[in-house]
Protein backbone atom coordinates (compact mmCIF):
# COMPACT_ATOMS: atom_id res chain seq x y z
CA UNK A 1 0.00 0.00 0.00
CA UNK A 2 1.39 3.34 -0.89
CA UNK A 3 2.26 5.94 1.93
CA UNK A 4 0.50 7.45 4.21
CA UNK A 5 0.30 11.56 3.16
CA UNK A 6 -2.37 13.02 5.39
CA UNK A 7 -3.21 11.51 8.89
CA UNK A 8 -5.35 12.75 11.89
CA UNK A 9 -5.80 10.89 15.20
CA UNK A 10 -8.20 11.63 17.36
CA UNK A 11 -8.36 15.14 16.35
CA UNK A 12 -11.17 17.92 17.61
CA UNK A 13 -11.90 21.23 17.03
CA UNK A 14 -13.66 23.98 19.09
CA UNK A 15 -13.95 27.54 19.21
CA UNK A 16 -16.16 30.31 20.92
CA UNK A 17 -19.32 31.91 19.61
CA UNK A 18 -21.11 34.13 21.51
CA UNK A 19 -19.26 33.62 24.77
CA UNK A 20 -20.42 29.97 24.11
CA UNK A 21 -18.14 27.02 23.24
CA UNK A 22 -18.91 25.07 19.62
CA UNK A 23 -17.32 22.08 19.01
CA UNK A 24 -16.74 21.63 15.12
CA UNK A 25 -14.98 18.35 15.01
CA UNK A 26 -15.25 15.40 17.52
CA UNK A 27 -12.40 12.88 17.82
CA UNK A 28 -11.55 12.45 13.89
CA UNK A 29 -9.52 9.68 12.61
CA UNK A 30 -8.59 9.05 9.15
CA UNK A 31 -5.86 8.48 6.58
CA UNK A 32 -5.11 9.42 3.15
CA UNK A 33 -2.80 7.63 0.91
CA UNK A 34 -0.11 9.21 -1.37
CA UNK A 35 -2.01 8.99 -4.96
CA UNK A 36 -5.61 9.10 -3.71
CA UNK A 37 -8.49 11.13 -4.90
CA UNK A 38 -10.75 12.03 -2.31
CA UNK A 39 -13.61 13.85 -1.52
CA UNK A 40 -15.08 15.34 1.76
CA UNK A 41 -18.68 15.54 1.45
CA UNK A 42 -21.61 16.05 3.99
CA UNK A 43 -23.74 19.18 4.67
CA UNK A 44 -23.55 22.61 5.86
CA UNK A 45 -22.27 23.09 8.85
CA UNK A 46 -21.27 18.85 9.44
CA UNK A 47 -17.21 20.64 9.66
CA UNK A 48 -15.83 19.19 6.29
CA UNK A 49 -14.15 22.71 5.21
CA UNK A 50 -13.07 22.98 9.29
CA UNK A 51 -11.40 19.27 8.65
CA UNK A 52 -10.27 20.53 5.41
CA UNK A 53 -8.11 23.39 7.21
CA UNK A 54 -6.79 21.28 9.99
CA UNK A 55 -5.05 18.62 7.27
CA UNK A 56 -3.58 21.31 5.03
CA UNK A 57 -2.15 23.02 8.47
CA UNK A 58 -4.71 26.17 8.29
CA UNK A 59 -5.64 25.77 11.62
CA UNK A 60 -4.79 24.25 14.73
CA UNK A 61 -6.40 21.02 16.58
CA UNK A 62 -8.04 21.40 19.76
CA UNK A 63 -6.80 17.95 20.33
CA UNK A 64 -5.19 15.26 18.58
CA UNK A 65 -2.56 15.09 16.25
CA UNK A 66 -2.22 16.06 12.47
CA UNK A 67 0.53 14.59 10.47
CA UNK A 68 1.46 16.01 6.76
CA UNK A 69 3.68 13.97 5.26
CA UNK A 70 5.06 12.13 8.36
CA UNK A 71 5.41 15.17 10.26
CA UNK A 72 2.94 16.13 13.38
CA UNK A 73 1.94 19.74 12.84
CA UNK A 74 0.02 20.49 16.03
CA UNK A 75 3.98 21.15 17.86
CA UNK A 76 5.52 23.47 15.03
CA UNK A 77 5.56 27.33 15.31
CA UNK A 78 3.39 29.55 12.51
CA UNK A 79 6.70 29.56 10.54
CA UNK A 80 7.85 26.38 10.33
CA UNK A 81 4.08 25.25 9.47
CA UNK A 82 4.08 28.24 6.58
CA UNK A 83 7.54 26.16 5.03
CA UNK A 84 5.34 22.89 4.71
CA UNK A 85 2.81 24.67 3.05
CA UNK A 86 4.65 26.58 0.69
CA UNK A 87 6.72 23.47 -0.13
CA UNK A 88 4.37 20.67 0.06
CA UNK A 89 0.74 21.41 -0.45
CA UNK A 90 -1.21 23.59 -2.60
CA UNK A 91 -4.78 24.81 -1.95
CA UNK A 92 -8.02 25.86 -4.26
CA UNK A 93 -10.85 27.06 -2.69
CA UNK A 94 -14.53 28.58 -3.52
CA UNK A 95 -13.35 32.16 -4.20
CA UNK A 96 -10.32 32.04 -6.64
CA UNK A 97 -8.60 35.15 -4.26
CA UNK A 98 -6.33 35.98 -7.48
CA UNK A 99 -4.67 39.53 -7.40
CA UNK A 100 -6.69 41.78 -9.66
CA UNK A 101 -3.92 43.83 -10.41
CA UNK A 102 -1.57 40.69 -11.86
CA UNK A 103 -2.03 39.07 -14.79
CA UNK A 104 -2.77 35.20 -15.33
CA UNK A 105 0.53 34.41 -16.02
CA UNK A 106 1.91 36.62 -12.99
CA UNK A 107 -0.39 35.13 -10.42
CA UNK A 108 0.94 31.64 -11.32
CA UNK A 109 4.23 33.03 -10.86
CA UNK A 110 3.59 34.49 -7.49
CA UNK A 111 3.81 31.28 -4.79
CA UNK A 112 7.45 30.54 -7.02
CA UNK A 113 8.53 33.75 -6.22
CA UNK A 114 7.63 33.28 -2.73
CA UNK A 115 9.54 29.82 -3.02
CA UNK A 116 12.78 31.61 -4.45
CA UNK A 117 12.61 29.86 -7.86
CA UNK A 118 14.68 31.24 -10.35
CA UNK A 119 12.47 34.00 -12.40
CA UNK A 120 13.25 32.08 -15.90
CA UNK A 121 12.69 28.78 -14.42
CA UNK A 122 9.58 30.26 -12.87
CA UNK A 123 8.02 31.63 -15.91
CA UNK A 124 8.41 28.70 -17.98
CA UNK A 125 6.38 26.59 -15.41
CA UNK A 126 3.69 29.42 -14.95
CA UNK A 127 2.96 28.99 -19.11
CA UNK A 128 3.26 24.96 -19.13
CA UNK A 129 1.00 25.34 -16.51
CA UNK A 130 -1.41 27.82 -17.83
CA UNK A 131 -1.34 25.67 -21.18
CA UNK A 132 -2.17 22.32 -18.89
CA UNK A 133 -5.63 24.31 -18.07
CA UNK A 134 -5.95 25.39 -21.64
CA UNK A 135 -5.41 29.16 -20.73
CA UNK A 136 -2.21 29.04 -22.73
CA UNK A 137 -4.35 31.75 -24.76
CA UNK A 138 -4.70 34.19 -21.88
CA UNK A 139 -1.26 34.67 -20.05
CA UNK A 140 -1.41 38.79 -19.75
CA UNK A 141 -5.06 38.68 -19.25
CA UNK A 142 -5.98 39.86 -16.10
CA UNK A 143 -8.83 38.49 -14.06
CA UNK A 144 -11.70 40.62 -14.44
CA UNK A 145 -10.99 39.92 -18.15
CA UNK A 146 -11.47 36.09 -17.33
CA UNK A 147 -14.98 34.30 -17.05
CA UNK A 148 -15.29 32.29 -13.63
CA UNK A 149 -14.22 28.98 -14.58
CA UNK A 150 -11.26 30.42 -16.43
CA UNK A 151 -10.11 32.36 -13.50
CA UNK A 152 -10.49 29.10 -11.20
CA UNK A 153 -8.39 27.36 -13.60
CA UNK A 154 -6.08 29.68 -12.93
CA UNK A 155 -5.75 29.45 -9.45
CA UNK A 156 -5.48 25.73 -9.93
CA UNK A 157 -2.61 26.51 -12.05
CA UNK A 158 -1.04 28.86 -9.33
CA UNK A 159 -1.65 26.18 -6.87
CA UNK A 160 0.38 23.33 -8.62
CA UNK A 161 2.97 25.60 -9.29
CA UNK A 162 5.56 24.60 -6.61
CA UNK A 163 4.61 21.29 -7.75
CA UNK A 164 2.99 20.02 -4.26
CA UNK A 165 2.29 16.86 -3.26
CA UNK A 166 -0.94 17.70 -2.30
CA UNK A 167 -3.30 19.46 -3.51
CA UNK A 168 -6.57 20.58 -1.48
CA UNK A 169 -9.74 22.44 -2.63
CA UNK A 170 -12.69 23.53 -0.29
CA UNK A 171 -15.67 23.71 -2.21
CA UNK A 172 -13.48 24.64 -5.71
CA UNK A 173 -16.80 24.58 -8.04
CA UNK A 174 -19.05 26.49 -5.76
CA UNK A 175 -19.29 29.20 -7.67
CA UNK A 176 -19.25 27.93 -11.11
CA UNK A 177 -22.03 26.42 -13.15
CA UNK A 178 -22.26 22.50 -13.36
CA UNK A 179 -20.79 22.40 -17.17
CA UNK A 180 -17.92 24.72 -15.92
CA UNK A 181 -17.82 22.74 -12.50
CA UNK A 182 -17.43 19.17 -14.16
CA UNK A 183 -15.12 20.79 -16.31
CA UNK A 184 -12.94 21.41 -13.39
CA UNK A 185 -12.96 17.81 -11.41
CA UNK A 186 -12.35 16.21 -14.85
CA UNK A 187 -9.41 18.63 -15.22
CA UNK A 188 -8.06 17.55 -11.37
CA UNK A 189 -9.38 14.07 -12.24
CA UNK A 190 -6.81 14.11 -15.22
CA UNK A 191 -3.48 15.25 -13.18
CA UNK A 192 -4.22 12.96 -10.77
CA UNK A 193 -4.05 9.99 -12.91
CA UNK A 194 -1.60 11.14 -14.89
CA UNK A 195 0.88 12.49 -11.85
CA UNK A 196 -0.04 10.46 -9.13
CA UNK A 197 -0.70 13.79 -7.06
CA UNK A 198 -2.84 13.15 -4.39
CA UNK A 199 -5.91 15.19 -4.32
CA UNK A 200 -8.51 16.24 -1.14
CA UNK A 201 -11.71 18.19 -2.08
CA UNK A 202 -14.20 19.25 0.38
CA UNK A 203 -17.89 19.55 -2.04
CA UNK A 204 -21.45 19.43 -1.09
CA UNK A 205 -22.64 18.46 -4.67
CA UNK A 206 -22.75 14.50 -5.04
CA UNK A 207 -22.32 14.45 -8.63
CA UNK A 208 -18.86 15.99 -8.56
CA UNK A 209 -18.11 13.50 -5.38
CA UNK A 210 -18.68 10.82 -7.58
CA UNK A 211 -15.20 11.74 -9.87
CA UNK A 212 -13.11 10.67 -6.01
CA UNK A 213 -11.71 7.17 -5.55
CA UNK A 214 -12.74 7.32 -1.94
CA UNK A 215 -15.63 9.64 -0.18
CA UNK A 216 -15.26 10.82 3.39
CA UNK A 217 -18.66 11.68 4.47
CA UNK A 218 -18.59 13.98 7.35
CA UNK A 219 -22.15 14.58 9.73
CA UNK A 220 -22.37 16.28 12.82
CA UNK A 221 -18.31 17.15 13.33
CA UNK A 222 -17.94 13.25 12.92
CA UNK A 223 -16.46 11.12 9.90
CA UNK A 224 -19.37 8.97 9.14
CA UNK A 225 -18.67 4.72 8.94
Amino acid sequence: MSAVVLEAQGVSKAFAKDRQQVDALHGIDLSIHQGEFVAITGPSGSGKSSLLYLLGGLDRPSSGDIRIMGQSTPPMRDRELARIRLRSIGFIFQFHFLMPELTALQNVLVPQMVAGVPKREAEQRAKELLDEVELGHRLEHRPNELSGGEQQRVAIARALANRPALLLGDEPTGNLDTRTGETIYQLLRRRNQTTGQTIVLVTHNPELARHADRIIEVVDGRVRA
